[in-house]
């Protein structure tokens, strides 16, 4: 009787051992990937560019959507998706764990990361950028990104329900590169802004770099993200701009890898040099050599556990025009103003109520003490990531834009001061009816704080 008990009490020890071994390993994780081609076979309209009067001329470059699965011992999964698009909407993203859930693969909310690669090249989707042509689409045009818009919900839920059903232990470790080719775009030219290098202006160009590992020490899959716009290329075809040229190379580096690429808080940085197509293949292999060294040496190891959280907030608007200057606006000598103008107008005028606000939603996840990531909606300005990487631990900090959501630009304080495309004129492009008020950062920043345990707090920012 009393051996059986010590062999008991010994086979539990020795559980506990490995237990506490596995997650000192990092082989407490489980990890999962998939990817699959979303290029489309048929005509659709490219969103990004309002100069585009055509659907897209040829497939330059074949465009993807990746997703990354892990979960941390017994904990649920929590998913990474990209889309090689100018930005997947809110919608598409409930939609896609609606359907998940319905096929018995129920995905929480705060668990699901979705991030737009936004290159300037891909198709045009449902709810996103809906006046950026200052035209209607025709029946046909419309019905096509219709298509697009449900086919690729569709390749979402079947690469999240394959990297799920791939699951298998794995290690996971992160670092931090560094590539230059982004460099902030908004240049003061007398009281307003041009589109133009600022080579004073706030850049970020940390490269940061997740790599998971399976349990024999293979490479399973790489994630990173830059704060860059993917605007290198301005041509009517299909094209993932930098980030297809890093991935395809990172990818060619590692046979059998899934890359996946991200955007940081990008949304007045530009590549430069840009606008040729030898430009794109260089700033996306400059990229990938820096993911190949960086993955190359010895990285810090990430353990658990993975907490997710999520704070949905309201970002108010700046006051709204007058149904006469709506009416003025329908005057306007740029088409695109003409155009937002009359729409608006138009539901006034049927008594629709006109949006005050927007809903925003703001995710933290953190890897144990090991790493935090902020992943914010829309296209979020450098100051956003260069704060909270102030406010916390920058040397475990990860800050992402572009991500669940693209609604509009998020200017910070800073620029909504000075005014310019992304603090206001971009919102017609979106379908917003103004600028948003004064105090957005502090409004996100907030929301931030309210997630983001204390242990990532940047101490020597406090005092």
């Amino acid at each position: 009787m009393h051996a059986k008990l010590w062999s008991l009490m010994a086979v539990s020890l020795q559980l506990i051992a490995a237990s506490s071994l596995a997650a000192e390993s990092g082989t407490a994780w489980k990890a999962g990937a998939a990817s699959v081609d979303i290029t489309p076979d048929y005509p659709v309209r490219l969103s990004g560019y309002g100069s585009r009067t055509n659907e897209f001329e040829r497939v330059n470059q074949h465009i993807h959507a990746k997703a990354l699965v892990l979960a941390w011992q017994k904990d649920a999964p929590a998913v990474i998706v990209t889309v090689d698009n100018c930005g997947v909407p809110a919608t598409l993203r409930a939609d896609v764990l609606k359907r998940l859930a319905a096929a018995g693969r129920k995905i929480a909310d705060a668990r699901f990361s979705l991030h737009s690669s936004h290159t300037h090249c891909a198709p045009m989707l449902r709810g996103v950028l809906p006046f950026i042509f200052g035209a209607d689409l025709s029946a046909g045009q419309q019905e096509r990104v219709n298509r697009y818009t449900e086919e690729l919900t569709v390749k979402l839920v079947r690469i999240v329900t394959i990297a799920l059903d791939g699951i298998k232990p794995a290690h996971l470790d992160w670092s931090i590169g560094k590539v230059t080719f982004a460099g902030n775009r908004r240049l003061r030219t007398g009281t307003s802004f041009q589109n133009a290098p600022n080579p004073t202006g706030p850049v970020d160009h940390a490269l940061p770099v997740l790599r998971v590992k399976s349990a024999d020490d293979k490479l399973m899959a790489v994630f990173t993200s830059y704060a860059c716009h993917c605007t290198t290329l301005n041509f009517n075809e299909v094209h993932g701009d930098w980030a297809g040229c890093a991935r395809e190379e990172i990818e060619s580096h590692f046979p059998g890898t899934v890359c996946l690429v991200a955007l940081g808080c990008g949304g007045d940085q530009n590549p430069y040099p840009r606008q040729k197509i030898e430009l794109v293949t260089q700033h996306g292999g400059a990229l990938a050599a820096e993911v190949a060294r960086v993955v190359g040496q010895p990285m810090k190891p990430v353990h658990g556990p993975l907490r997710c959280a999520a704070k949905h907030i309201i970002l108010p608007f700046d006051k709204l025009p007058t149904v006469e200057e709506w009416k003025a606006k329908t005057a306007d000598k740029s088409r695109y103003i003409a155009y937002h103008a009359r729409q608006f107008l138009a539901m006034a005028e049927r008594g629709q109520k006109i949006p005050t606000a927007l809903p925003y939603s703001v995710q933290v996840w953190h890897y144990g003490d090991d790493l935090l990531t902020i992943n914010l909606p829309g296209e979020v300005v450098v100051d956003y990531s260069l704060r909270f990487k102030r406010e916390y631990d920058p040397a475990r900090t990860w800050v992402n834009g572009y991500s669940n959501d693209v609604p509009c630009y998020i200017p910070s304080q800073r620029v909504w001061e000075e005014g310019g495309y992304e603090a206001a004129g971009a919102m017609i492009y979106y379908a917003r009816p103004t600028r948003f008020a004064s105090g957005v950062e502090t409004i996100i920043a907030r929301a931030v704080k309210d997630l983001v345990p204390k242990k990532f707090v940047n101490t020597a920012a406090t005092h």
